[in-house]
């Protein structure tokens, strides 16, 4: 079955801008369950969190909110959880869409000065056509499996990002390794260099004292002899 009910507000007043309904033979959305789903558009708050599942009875609302948007929907409660989420994502991508087309980039002052109810209601095929694509259940698997296939697309980027960076880490330490041993051998030809100036220094006043000594140490030995 395909999402029975949906409505878009603006999500600072829970103004309706454009709303549609797709009774089938087994369920008629009821003047009271369109009065209900305004309510449930009031009642949410910048508190409450962006996604949200409200059951009621045998149906199930689902409602979303981006930008300075909220979008609602109602199902059966057999429909998919994660279908619904999907539907109302992808009514929110093509509402926005024709925002921008209509606006530019000043939709949101538009979306904001709206001073009437369903002023937006010409957008109202757009809905419907993306009712019709999650009505057929063959579509709504392939619908899922594409969900599936990004998320998992995604995954695998993540996983890349953090085995490359990894890689990158090795590499650091690698020529963090390097360094430390250049470092020592630096040290030690410092040390060198140092006892070599020294020697060149201090080693021809060395010898001499030691001739000097060696010259008294004889004429001493040899007058005590």
């Amino acid at each position: 079955m395909p999402p029975l009910l949906t409505q878009v507000a603006r999500a600072s007043d829970a103004l309706p801008l454009v709303a549609t309904s797709t009774p089938t033979h087994s369920f008629n959305v009821t003047t009271q369950i369109q009065q209900d789903a305004k309510k449930l558009m009031r009642s949410m708050t910048a508190g409450n969190p962006n996604k949200m599942s409200i059951v009621s009875g045998d149906t199930v609302f689902y409602y979303m909110a981006r930008d300075n948007l909220c979008f609602l929907t109602l199902t059966e409660d057999s429909y998919p959880k994660r279908m619904a989420f999907l539907y109302l994502e992808e009514v929110a991508d093509a509402v926005m869409r024709e925002l921008v087309n209509e606006f530019g980039h000043g939709w949101r002052d538009k979306v904001d000065q709206a001073a009437r109810p369903f002023q937006f209601i010409h957008y109202d095929p757009v809905i419907q056509r993306k009712q019709k694509e999650f009505r057929d259940p063959s579509q709504q698997k392939s619908k899922l499996n594409e969900d599936l296939s990004e998320i998992q697309t995604i995954m695998r980027k993540n996983i890349d990002e953090i085995l490359n960076r990894g890689e990158k880490l090795d590499h650091v330490s690698s020529i963090s390794q390097e360094l430390r041993t250049k470092s020592k051998d630096f040290k030690w030809g410092a040390k060198k260099l140092t006892w070599q100036a020294r020697l060149q220094q201090y080693g021809p006043m060395a010898i001499g004292a030691l001739i000097v000594l060696t010259i008294v140490y004889v004429k001493v030995f040899h007058i005590g002899f």
